[in-house]
């Protein structure tokens, strides 16, 4: 069972066996119920600090967890806050382009579903692929560092700055960044964050990627930018359309992903990668290369492309990546890397916006990746990876065949599927939910009208192929009830 169900679970037995004592008795010790439940210690402290937030038991430190007494503090009437509609609509229609804060598309791969529900909108590697070990082993060397807890360089460890540069530059090292060039950021929502808000002005149109990424429509949003689509296709994004988005815009930012692109996982082709940057070059505009994936690459990968900041020696590429995506949700730990005047800018928005990263932070991802962990771990994903994407194709090919798949990506997280015409995508996600597995909308990936209905459904955060398979015969269920009539099919699902 998750851990997550399990303090769900046993934080509801204990809700309701709270009845039964007196206001201030004693409930069993920790050690009773982790024995009487079997579950971990973690577990037990988990449902009792739940229940204590939501006030039917006081825990006293070294004492024990008790019921609560009756008759708390009154719980204070609502206050009128009706008048921060006006304020807030007020703001919003402020300036050339009306502010949104719409965070819905993010929150879809981080909100945690209900216990029992299969994650196929997860964002992050399934725990059994994160390495706990060694970032466990990191943070306790970090912690014996001298000075460990003193304030790091705003803009960031010298040693961290010089291995970001030394991994965007490539095996050769040639004409990519240096640690001079690289600021460290709080993960790779942070440095786009920060790119955003230094390279385009409130109103300012910025070029994306159609699909894309929504946390970045969401940032450029809420800085009040206008997000303009380039479409992409298998080849990634499309310089002729590039070229023009560029002149009927004036623009002068691009964000693309090059590598493994998200939702699609397209792969910039080799011969479009000098076109876009020529393109943007010969136009003054920032390309922002999102290199979200490069560590998410499959065993059968192949050679990677490098990246294209590792040969831009005029700084039209901003680059940022994270550490985030092939470690854990909370290693917030990620890099910009720039040439030129815009250096100093991008430093001035990220020292205003976060002063700096926490030190211990970035002394632990320093002894992570120097540490003889590091690569087998990047082996182990690579592997682990390939046959949960093989396996969530082939189901689909084998269960829901009316989801039609575009080539299976090398690398990232996730496939990307069209629903049949006609789909009402609500009521799909809706349906899937109920049937137990949680899956990503694709309007979401659009900033103007989507061309289809579309899913992004993801394998790194399931347990393994078993639970992909289930996934999937739950998805089955869910389409069966809300694809159009006749769009269903495949052969039944074992049970």
């Amino acid at each position: 069972m998750a851990e997550r169900s399990s303090v769900a679970e046993l934080t509801g037995v204990l809700r309701k066996e709270v009845d039964r004592y007196s206001p201030g008795e004693r409930l069993p010790s920790s050690r009773v119920l982790v024995e009487r439940f079997r579950v971990s210690p973690v577990t037990v402290s988990r449902a009792l600090a739940q229940l204590a937030a939501e006030g039917v038991v006081v825990t006293r430190p070294g004492a024990g967890a008790y019921r609560a007494e009756p008759g708390g503090p009154a719980t204070p009437a609502p206050g009128d806050t009706s008048w921060q509609e006006v304020a807030l609509s007020a703001q919003a229609a402020a300036g050339p382009v009306p502010r949104s804060v719409d965070a819905s598309g993010v929150l879809v791969t981080l909100a945690e579903p209900p216990p029992g529900v299969i994650e196929f909108n997860g964002g992050y590697l399934h725990p059994s692929l994160q390495p706990e070990r060694a970032l466990a082993a990191a943070l306790a060397r970090a912690g014996r560092r001298p000075g460990a807890w003193n304030r790091p360089p705003t803009d960031g460890l010298p040693e961290l700055r010089t291995w970001f540069a030394r991994q965007i530059a490539g095996p050769g090292g040639e004409g990519g960044p240096s640690g001079a060039d690289v600021l460290i950021t709080a993960g790779g929502q942070s440095a786009l964050t920060t790119a955003l808000r230094a390279l385009a002005p409130p109103g300012a149109p910025v070029l994306v990627e159609s699909p894309t990424y929504p946390g970045m429509l969401a940032v450029a949003r809420a800085a009040g930018q206008r997000p303009v689509p380039v479409p992409v296709d298998a080849d990634g994004l499309r310089p002729e359309l590039l070229a023009a988005a560029l002149r009927a815009t004036g623009a002068r930012v691009l964000v693309c992903q090059p590598l493994f692109q998200n939702p699609t996982g397209a792969v910039l082709a080799r011969e479009r990668r000098r076109e876009v940057l020529r393109i943007a070059r010969e136009a003054g505009a920032f390309v922002v290369e999102d290199d979200f994936a490069r560590s998410l690459a499959h065993e059968d990968a192949g050679a990677l492309p490098p990246p294209l900041a590792a040969d831009d020696p005029d700084g039209v590429v901003v680059h940022l990546r994270s550490l985030t995506k092939i470690t854990s949700p909370s290693l917030r730990v990620g890099a910009l890397a720039a040439r030129g005047p815009v250096l100093e800018r991008l430093r001035a928005i990220h020292v205003v916006d976060q002063f700096f990263v926490p030190r211990p932070l970035q002394e632990a991802a320093l002894e992570l990746v120097g540490s003889p962990a590091w690569p087998r771990h990047l082996r182990a994903v690579a592997a682990a990876l390939r046959p949960r994407r093989d396996h969530l194709a082939a189901e689909l090919r084998r269960q829901v065949p009316a989801l039609a798949q575009a080539a299976a990506p090398r690398g990232g997280f996730h496939l990307w599927v069209r629903a049949p015409e006609g789909t009402d995508e609500a009521a799909l996600t809706g349906a899937a939910l109920r049937a137990g597995v949680a899956v990503t909308p694709g309007r979401p990936y659009f900033c103007a009208e989507p061309p289809a209905v579309h899913l992004r459904l993801g394998f790194a955060a399931t347990a393994g192929t078993a639970e992909i398979t289930e996934g999937v015969r739950r998805l089955r269920t869910a389409c069966a009830e809300a694809l159009p009539h006749g769009a269903g099919g495949g052969e039944p699902a074992p049970a």
